[in-house]
């Protein structure tokens, strides 16, 4: 959005907000059709194929060349877990830049800014790792998707509230029916992650 600055009158940032519309459409239905496209794939390589659940990421690994009939399977599905963890990596260091700049008015050089964001996200899940052993990276990745999920309320709830303070969002006040969706959106989150909880402790 930093870079799409049309000016401060209602039409720039309307246009704006219109291009950042559309880019988060086509990126997160891209998203969706790969995400899809790796269910697929998985449900019908290892389904009847596999008598015990895959589990572990390194049995998907070794086990999908044997059953595709292909070494480049689980080469191209290695592939596919970096360029995951690098578009979180490259997520989280924007994310860093927009807080540290617009909300602390803290500037730094660009390799600074990398360096730091990315060293928070990658050093305690390194130190883990070769604290617990090899062994521990699925605990870890499970661990880290129940965090984000904890955490979603406490970024999705204060954006409901701003966004709907109108004198916040002055000359673009959020329509009511958005405001009705969001608030909607908030509570199941909300709601599901108490359930998980609330049955994550009862065992």
């Amino acid at each position: 959005m930093q870079t799409r600055r049309w000016g401060d009158l209602v039409g720039g940032v309307q246009r704006a907000l219109r291009y950042a519309t559309a880019d988060v459409v086509v990126a997160q239905t891209l998203a969706f059709l790969v995400n899809a496209a790796i269910l697929v794939v998985a449900a019908g390589s290892f389904h009847g194929v596999v008598e015990q659940p895959i589990e572990e990421i390194a049995e998907a690994y070794r086990l999908l060349s044997p059953l595709l009939g292909t070494p480049l399977a689980s080469l191209l599905f290695a592939l596919a877990l970096l360029a995951a963890g690098q578009s979180s990596t490259i997520t989280g260091t924007m994310a860093g830049q927009v807080v540290m700049e617009g909300f602390l008015q803290l500037r730094l050089p660009d390799w600074q800014r990398r360096l730091l964001t990315r060293s928070l996200a990658l050093i305690p899940a390194l130190a883990v790792v070769v604290w617990m052993g090899e062994g521990a990276t699925t605990e870890l990745l499970v661990l880290s998707q129940v965090v984000l999920s904890l955490q979603l309320p406490f970024a999705v709830i204060p954006l409901m509230i701003f966004c709907a303070n109108r004198q916040l969002m002055a000359a673009l006040p959020t329509p009511r029916w958005l405001l009705q969706l969001g608030w909607l959106c908030a509570g199941l989150i909300v709601l599901i992650n108490a359930f998980l909880l609330v049955s994550g402790i009862a065992g």
